[in-house]
């Protein structure tokens, strides 16, 4: 996927949209939306999975069959519904995360809103419409439109207690060498803005579950992911796996854009983890 646009102004700037615009996309989105999931390249992660993405339309959250899709007030007036589907096990979320959050970043460039959903909707109403394959669930979702200028107090407020404007700090995600030392922002050296661009992304509940430890030859990156306890156990699937893919794509799309080369591998650098909620996922290889 190439972007019209700096990718990493646009994470730099994307927010979560709940309230939705009356109008319908235009002809052009329309066709630009369906066409990026055509491509199959599009719908492929980091370590060659496949994910697949359904596009339903609503209207007053309804579909062409009538069923009415359930997102319990969080979500108004969409122009229609990105549905995830994958299988439920680690690397297989990884990857869909990194798959859908590039999707995400391309609606945000054509100035279509998005707000990534792991389990503030009733599935049962998206299984009813969608046939499942085998193996298959839906780990998240996305409506889509155009912004409402003007947002409900509802959302301002649900940005206020997830605290989406308030990101952790460098110290706190990013470590040098080891998790013994936390990584300053001067000492990145030429990975400093992808780095940054994990910091800056969307995650569950704000929670901010990646950790990425950079190696004292500063080729190397290692991407773990420090699980918040009992986080979505009553959903049947761990939503922060999510999180890391979408940290990955993060990454990824600024070094591209940088013109950083580097390719990701499942290397354990076997450094001494600071608890037990940590656990390693992936490490992205400067060439």
């Amino acid at each position: 996927m190439n972007y019209k646009k700096s990718v990493i102004d646009t994470m730099s700037k994307r927010q979560s949209i709940r309230t939705y615009d009356s109008k319908d996309l235009t002809i052009s989105h329309d066709e630009k939306l369906n066409e990026y999931l055509r491509i199959e390249q599009n719908l492929i992660g980091p370590f060659g999975r496949r994910g697949r993405i359904e596009l339903i339309q609503v209207k007053n959250n309804v579909t062409d069959k009538g069923i009415k899709l359930g997102t319990y007030g969080f979500i108004k007036n969409p122009k229609g519904f990105l549905v995830g589907l994958a299988e439920n096990n680690k690397y297989s979320l990884v990857e869909f995360g990194y798959i859908f959050q590039k999707l995400v970043l391309y609606l945000t460039e054509l100035e279509i809103g998005s707000c990534w959903m792991g389990g503030t909707f009733q599935r049962n109403s998206f299984e009813k419409e969608i046939v499942l394959y085998e193996n298959e669930f839906i780990p998240c979702i996305t409506p889509f439109g155009y912004a409402k200028e003007k947002q409900r107090m509802f959302d301002k407020a649900l940005r206020i207690v997830v605290k989406a404007d308030n990101k952790k700090s460098w110290e706190k995600l990013f470590y040098d060498t080891t998790f013994e030392n936390s990584l300053l922002k001067e000492n990145a050296g030429h990975l400093e803005i992808p780095i940054e661009m994990v910091r800056l992304g969307p995650s569950a509940s704000n929670k901010q579950p990646w950790r990425i430890v950079l190696s004292q030859d500063r080729n190397t990156c290692h991407f773990f992911i420090e699980h918040t306890p009992n986080y979505s156990s009553s959903l049947g699937y761990d939503m922060q796996l999510l999180d890391l893919g979408i940290a990955m794509c993060q990454f990824d799309l600024a070094c591209k854009e940088l013109s950083i080369e580097g390719s990701w591998v499942i290397e354990n650098p076997q450094v001494n983890l600071p608890n037990e909620e940590t656990e390693y996922i992936a490490s992205w290889k400067n060439n």
